[in-house]
């Protein structure tokens, strides 16, 4: 039985004041903890209710298993007050990775001033050996929502570095078998689609039902194969889509379960971008430069052409699979693999009505492979490979990487690496040009102090001008050389006013590496800490950057020849947040960014003000409104691409020397408004309701503008085309999800989406007008149902008498 626990929080080694009791027991099927939780009274427990995966404003007790007991890799399992599970695992990829779920079952009651939890965690949950007898790493956690504590029975320090190495030990486990671990989820979907085209003969509504399913089988007591047959993601969140004036792609976030559940081998070395699979074909951007022009006739008249009648953006998946686990002398491995079709747009003449396919996306296969090699003392060493292989004669992409980690014997000390090369090969899509990056590298060390109230670190990494992961990964910029020194101090335990503090500071400076010139360098500064009697956190970062040279924004090659400058400047950030139980509270981000005066360019500066209001109405209610506001003022930057057939445009083309020549810059201000407001509504620990509306509104205004030659050079010129524009992007996504059984779920999604942008004189920087123009757009409406049912071998195979 385990009685003793030790806080972590506020205060870190103190003993428990009200004691927890908690006792494990095994069958042949599954382990078991029953725990106690003393307190005060009732009143003191708290016990929101919420959906999965969320604790909220409530009380844990949670139990974790390191089964291989390597220190490294583990399994928590955490119940609330109010029966809501929490399950994650522990990785040095991911750290705490709560995308991952597990079947299992827990009950909890009141009981005078305890409360109590049981958890019934079967051995199909978890991965262990076969050996007759095992030792598992295993820790017992506990909060006390009410003053804020946390408690673990195995010590865990502030100071020391990692979490699973500080866990205890679980002995006395005999005999245990793996059991088969074959489950399958099917699914079934029907979606209904309306958005308003108003054309003669095309359909305002579609319909559509889908059926698949998820396949879950232990090939042995390591190793699991995960598989989805004609996955359906229709129902995951919407993306948050954002005006981009930057050269570098929008990163998205993952809301696909099977590519966010038990990925911590895949992510390992940041080289899995898993918003590549499935992600818009390679030809989207394409198809336009493909459409047949209109003519004129031989009797005079004009012909129309043709026009793009559809351009699916999203690539369907085929089926995606991944196998994955780790042996009991700690090599884990890891394989996956995803298959897509071929994707078409649809050319429709403008006569006619004839219509042709166009191929936007070829057959492609997507596949990782990684071997990582648990070492004593909290090290790893690991392999990592990549491979995108399309059919026909456009290009492939392979990424391969090692990375390591050797800490010291006493954790104090870690040495990190990566070494990491990318070939490309074949063509450019619908091109005879062959692909540009065919081979190129990266590598990245750093050495430092990982443990105590002082830690420092020194790093230093290369990314050539021709390494190029993104087939499969996500790199905003290759070609450079960087190397930093930061420091952190920090004090865990209560002093003068506050709970802890935690300090922190780095120098940094980089090089473009082909041309080898200097890019930028850094000081960076900062601390947060947490109020000991109102919990109120607070912290702030400042940041002092010398003359900088952008050569990724005028978006020419090679690098090195044109830069944009980027006057010194500073920037202050910092953050409020209150304290979450009480039913009112908020949270206040800002930030301003001020840059020294560039000729007669002045009043250059950023200023941010988010506000974040939160009102809990019950244990079962609560809302969540977030509204923010940034204007960029004076800002310079690539103006967009010059365009012949403009006749302002075509003269200061000429005069640039082409589309490769110089750069049309402008001076601008962009002004951002975004708001997004969140209903939840709890109805027990297996069924909720959330809506989530989301609001976004970008304004840029042109000042004037300049061209910008060779090494940072730039005049003014006279441009009369208008370039603002107006960015503006609605969404809204209400979810019913009852989880009516293990496993096994029934969701009801409505989504409803708008978006257009505004150019030239159509642009307009008034709130409201923008809000009036997203009402009146065209709005995308889907409804669908997604009923999926857990079936489990163990529980239907027959049962000897």
């Amino acid at each position: 039985m385990a009685t003793r626990f030790y806080e972590l929080e506020p205060t870190p080694g103190r003993p428990e004041k009200f004691p927890t009791e908690v006792r494990v027991l095994y069958d042949d099927d599954a382990i078991y903890v029953g725990a106690i939780m003393h307190d005060v009274s009732q009143d003191s427990i708290l016990r929101e209710l919420t959906a999965r995966d969320n604790i909220g404003n409530s009380d844990w007790f949670g139990v974790y298993f390191d089964t291989y007991n390597d220190h490294l890799n583990g399994y928590q399992f955490i119940v609330t007050p109010g029966g809501v599970q929490v399950d994650a695992r522990q990785s040095p990829a991911n750290g705490e990775d709560g995308d991952w779920n597990a079947v299992w079952d827990s009950r909890t009651t009141l009981r005078g001033n305890d409360w109590v939890a049981e958890l019934r965690i079967p051995f199909s949950a978890i991965r262990f050996s076969k050996a007759p007898e095992q030792v598992w790493g295993l820790n017992f956690g506990r909060q006390r929502r009410s003053t804020r504590q946390k408690f673990f029975w195995n010590e865990v320090k502030p100071q020391v570095s990692g979490f699973v190495n500080q866990w205890g030990e679980l002995t006395g486990l005999k005999d245990l078998k793996p059991p088969l671990r074959l489950s399958l989820t099917p699914y079934i979907s029907s979606y209904v689609n309306h958005y308003p085209y108003n054309e003669q003969g095309k359909r305002n509504a579609s319909t559509s039902f889908n059926g698949g399913a998820d396949v879950k089988w232990g090939i042995n007591e390591s190793f699991t194969l995960d598989a989805t047959l004609v996955p359906d993601f229709g129902q995951v969140l919407s993306d948050n889509q954002v005006l981009n004036l930057s050269p570098f792609e929008v990163q998205f976030s993952e809301n696909r379960q099977f590519f966010t559940e038990g990925t911590e081998l895949f992510n390992k070395g940041g080289l899995f971008y898993s918003r590549r699979v499935g992600a818009t074909p390679v030809g989207f951007g394409q198809v336009n430069g493909q459409l047949r022009p209109g003519a004129r006739e031989a009797d005079g008249s004009r012909r129309q052409g043709e026009f793009v009648a559809e351009n699916p953006g999203v690539t369907p998946l085929l089926n995606a699979t991944k196998i994955s686990g780790r042996t009991s002398k700690g090599l884990g491995v890891g394989i996956f693999n995803a298959l897509s079709n071929n994707v078409y747009a649809v050319l429709q003449d403008s006569t006619t009505g004839a219509r042709r396919e166009v191929l936007t996306q070829p057959f492609s296969n997507y596949s990782i492979a990684v071997l990582d090699q648990s070492l004593k003392n909290n090290s790893y060493v690991s392999l990592i490979n990549t491979n995108v292989t399309r059919a026909g004669q456009t290009y492939d992409a392979n990424v391969t990487g090692g990375l390591f980690r050797f800490a010291n014997k006493a954790n104090k000390y870690a040495l990190d690496g990566q070494v990491v090369y990318s070939h490309r090969r074949g063509k450019d899509f619908n091109s005879e040009r062959d692909i540009a990056d065919q081979n190129g590298y990266k590598y990245y060390l750093n050495f430092g102090k990982i443990s105590g109230q002082f830690t420092w670190s020194v790093d230093h990494g290369i990314e050539s001008s021709t390494y190029n992961p993104n087939d499969l990964g996500l790199l905003f910029s290759n070609n450079s050389i960087s190397q930093s020194l930061s420091a952190s101090y920090n004090i865990y335990k209560p002093f003068w006013k506050v709970n802890r503090l935690r300090t922190y500071g780095s120098i940094s400076y980089s090089l473009l590496q082909t041309p080898t010139r200097y890019q930028e360098a850094g000081l960076y500064l900062g601390g947060n800490t947490t109020f000991t009697k109102s919990f109120l956190t607070t912290g702030i970062d400042l940041q002092a950057l010398p003359l900088a040279r952008d050569y990724f924004d005028p978006r020419r090659a090679p690098l090195g020849r044109y830069y944009v400058r980027k006057p010194a400047n500073a920037r202050i950030n910092g953050f409020l947040s209150s304290d979450y139980r009480k039913k009112f509270a908020y949270d206040v981000r800002y930030a301003a960014r001020f840059f020294a005066a560039d000729g007669d360019r002045t009043n250059r500066n950023t200023l941010y003000l988010s506000l974040s209001p939160r009102y809990r109405a019950s244990d079962h209610l609560s809302f969540v409104y977030a509204a923010s506001y940034e204007l960029i003022r004076n800002q310079v930057g690539y103006a967009g691409g010059l365009d012949g057939r403009q006749p302002a445009d075509a003269a200061l083309l000429a005069d640039f020397g082409g589309r490769g020549g110089d750069v049309l810059l402008g001076r601008r201000n962009v002004a951002t408004v975004t708001n997004t407001a969140t209903g939840i509504y709890t109805f027990t620990n297996r069924m909720s309701f959330n809506i989530r509306v989301r609001h976004y509104v970008s304004n840029v205004h042109y000042r004037d503008f300049s061209r910008l030659r060779p090494d940072g050079v730039e005049s003014p010129v006279e441009y009369q085309r208008n370039r603002d524009n107006t960015f503006n992007a609605f969404n809204l996504d209400a979810v019913y999800s009852w989880w009516f059984a293990p496993g096994s779920q029934v969701s009801v999604v409505w989504k409803n989406a708008a978006a257009r942008s505004f150019e030239a004189n159509a642009a307009t920087p008034l709130y409201f007008d923008n809000l009036s123009n997203t009402i009146n757009t065209a709005h995308n409406n889907n409804v669908s149902v997604k009923v999926l049912y857990y079936l489990d071998y163990l529980a239907l195979r027959p049962r000897r008498g």
